[in-house]
């Protein structure tokens, strides 16, 4: 479902990231872990057109989107939650969510995406800006499925939300996956969160990817060992 080939990124002239080769399946989660400065949110925004690729190509579903504007990718069935979320805080929960609406031309929110979040249908008239962190990132998810993409991607998701909302998140993660056989991409530096959603785990370090294991295989101290400072 993405393809990406010998992906270069660089900020001016400082190149970022160093011939990135991977590919995700229809349906396969796969978290991409490193520290701080590693180049994981780099990679997130150049692959959403944020950031101009330097050389390499990245494919969804056959289709290459690599010199696209970040809407066309939209249109190509990409969907990113940045880190931070980054919802509107003076609209509804409703109305944030109906601005993933414009492509799809759906006239009101799927009835899907409040199943997924109860707590959004609950707060559909409240404003974002006076939800938790927990459901600002529940509801930054919800506006990207509006778009009915085909890959999605979640920048450190778990940054800053409290435990029992993590787990959670994971779980309804994997039932995205399984009920509407989404590919997602989840950059992150909580292990034992990449354990329980992964299907496979990469790490990157200083651009390059350094491995790259299923889940059900990972040597979590091997991995571990990239995560400490």
């Amino acid at each position: 479902m993405l393809q990406v080939d010998k992906y270069h990124v660089a900020y001016g002239q400082s190149e970022v990231l160093h011939g990135l080769d991977f590919t995700v399946a229809p349906g396969e989660i796969v978290t991409i872990m490193g520290r701080n400065g590693m180049g994981k949110t780099t990679l997130m925004k150049s692959l959403m057109g944020i950031i101009p690729t330097r050389r390499g190509d990245a494919q969804v579903d056959g289709t290459n989107i690599t010199d696209l504007k970040s809407f066309d990718r939209v249109a190509e069935g990409i969907a990113y939650v940045p880190q931070g979320r980054m919802i509107f805080p003076t609209m509804t929960v409703q109305e944030n969510i109906e601005t993933g609406l414009t492509l799809t031309g759906a006239k009101s929110v799927p009835e899907g995406i409040y199943e997924l979040f109860p707590v959004l249908l609950e707060m559909k008239d409240r404003r974002g800006g006076n939800l938790s962190g927990g459901q600002q990132q529940q509801l930054a998810i919800a506006r990207a499925l509006a778009t009915n993409p085909k890959v999605l991607l979640l920048d450190e998701p778990t940054e800053g939300i409290q435990p029992s909302i993590i787990r959670e998140m994971a779980r309804v993660l994997k039932r995205i996956r399984d009920e509407r056989g989404l590919s997602i991409i989840v950059s992150e530096q909580v292990l034992s969160f990449a354990l329980d959603v992964a299907d496979r785990i990469l790490v990157l370090e200083n651009g390059r990817l350094v491995h790259d294991e299923p889940r059900a295989s990972v040597n979590e101290a091997r991995v571990a060992s990239f995560l400490s400072v």
